[in-house]
């Protein structure tokens, strides 16, 4: 986004901002509960996967797309393009530069968004009641006709390639890409998603518009409709704005699974710092394996769990180690990774990595307890529903429910998964998901110092 339509979006101070934050306590203090999540689901004539949900308590609606692609689709010598189509979505249509279309959305305090991740891109519109009509004209404007004009494309190339060159300065940032190469090894979830400035450097104009020849179709699409709106309001509205939006051909897709961490595997990264960035893990699950609520649960007792988790305790408040530290699994459409990040002092370096190693050992020994079950379960419970607490939130949610197939019932079964996870399925699943002999270790820091034993 440029500098002008930044400054412009610093100095909204809009109705809508303010009927966003009314949205939120409104949601959060229980107006609608998980269970009332009911959307209509319709696949129009040319193809688009439609959910709207009515809540007509709040004048707001927001239009959500999301697009079926997404990094993974990138080819591997251009790593980034799915990310810099989506950039140059809201940088200009064949009917308004990029210019009009901020003023348009500004003027009436709505919001425009563009993102790409590994596995979809969105986009979306948020906008007040009365002017649905022009959010649907302008997210349609955008998906159909994008302009990928030269100047523009120039321009957020070079900004990404900037922003890059920032990041090669965070030794967390710089840890995570090592620690990523590692672990999916030969597949497209090893790279950044916004590419790297040699592959970045290697895109085309012509790649760009290819791409989204390629990808963005009305089959490709899955579109959410929530907010002040009916049904019958939402599928003219559709029929308008994205009823000529042509049939798109099937796209093949990339469907390599990753191959696991076949034994410990070291990256030593030096920069002269005080303080070792540590990242260690292996391969991880998809978002649709049925072990994934269970490994939720596990996940939160061993790292995920922020003051009350294992790692924390033991690294953080008995040895004194890091000021915080953290485990993930990163759940996608194939396989993600498991991984926990902590920063410690250069002379620590080992006996961090040692304590990491001793929990993720523990966890999968002997059975938690029943404390740590029943704290998991209540946090993981109780927070669900602040996941959709705004309109743009439950959209986003909405979207990927579809995109991974949850189904609808997942609004009101998400609890009962959770509070179903015993502590047998916590002590088996880090059994299985968890290998304290097969990983890859990233340490960013003084290496000669560090003196890292492996």
């Amino acid at each position: 986004m440029s500098t002008t339509r930044q400054s412009v979006a610093l100095r909204r101070q809009t109705t809508l901002t303010l009927v966003v934050a009314l949205c939120a306590l409104l949601l959060a203090s229980g107006s609608s509960t998980a269970a009332e999540i009911a959307p209509t689901k319709f696949v129009t004539t040319n193809g688009i996967t439609v959910l709207v949900l009515e809540q007509h308590f709040l004048p707001i609606v927001e239009i959500h797309a999301l697009i079926k692609t997404g990094s993974a689709q990138d080819p591997s010598d251009k790593a980034g393009l799915a990310n810099l189509v989506a950039s140059l979505l809201d940088e200009g249509t064949t009917t308004r530069t990029s210019k009009q279309q901020a003023e348009q959305i500004d003027f009436v305090g709505g919001a425009l968004e563009t993102n790409a991740s590994e596995d979809f891109t969105t986009a979306s519109a948020r906008v007040l009641k009365k002017d649905v009509d022009l959010g649907f004209t302008l997210l349609a404007d955008m998906l159909q006709r994008p302009a990928f004009h030269k100047q523009e494309f120039e321009r957020i190339r070079t900004q990404l390639l900037g922003e890059m060159a920032s990041d090669n300065d965070d030794p967390g940032h710089i840890a995570m890409k090592a620690f990523n190469q590692l672990v999916f090894h030969g597949h497209p979830y090893r790279w950044p998603v916004n590419g790297t400035e040699e592959t970045l450097n290697k895109i085309t104009l012509a790649d760009v518009q290819a791409f989204y020849g390629r990808e963005y179709s009305p089959s490709q699409t899955i579109l959410t409709i929530v907010g002040d709106i009916t049904l019958e309001q939402a599928s003219a509205l559709l029929q308008t704005h994205f009823g000529a939006w042509k049939k798109g051909a099937a796209t093949a897709r990339n469907t390599k699974k990753p191959s696991p961490v076949e034994r410990k595997t070291v990256q030593l990264i030096e920069k002269d710092l005080t303080q070792s960035t540590i990242v260690l893990g292996h391969g991880g699950l998809p978002r649709t394996h049925p072990d994934y609520y269970s490994v939720t649960v596990m996940n939160y007792i061993l790292g995920a769990g922020g003051f009350s988790s294992r790692l924390m305790d033991s690294i953080r408040d008995k040895q004194g180690l890091a000021y915080g530290i953290m485990s993930h699994f990163d759940a996608r459409l194939m396989p993600g990774s498991f991984w926990v990040n902590l920063q410690t002092k250069t002379e620590t370096t080992n006996q961090a990595i040692t304590g990491v190693l001793s929990e993720i050992k523990s966890i999968r020994d002997t059975p938690v307890s029943d404390q740590e079950l029943a704290e998991a379960k209540s946090f993981l419970m109780g927070s669900f529903p602040l996941r959709f607490d705004s309109t743009a939130k439950l959209a986003h949610v909405l979207a990927q429910v579809e995109f991974y197939g949850l189904g609808f019932e997942y609004f009101s079964d998400y609890p009962k998964w959770i509070d179903r996870v015993t502590k047998e399925d916590v002590q088996r699943v880090a059994k299985q998901y968890l290998d304290p002999k097969r990983y890859a270790l990233v340490v960013v820091g003084n290496i000669a110092k560090a003196k890292v034993k492996h």
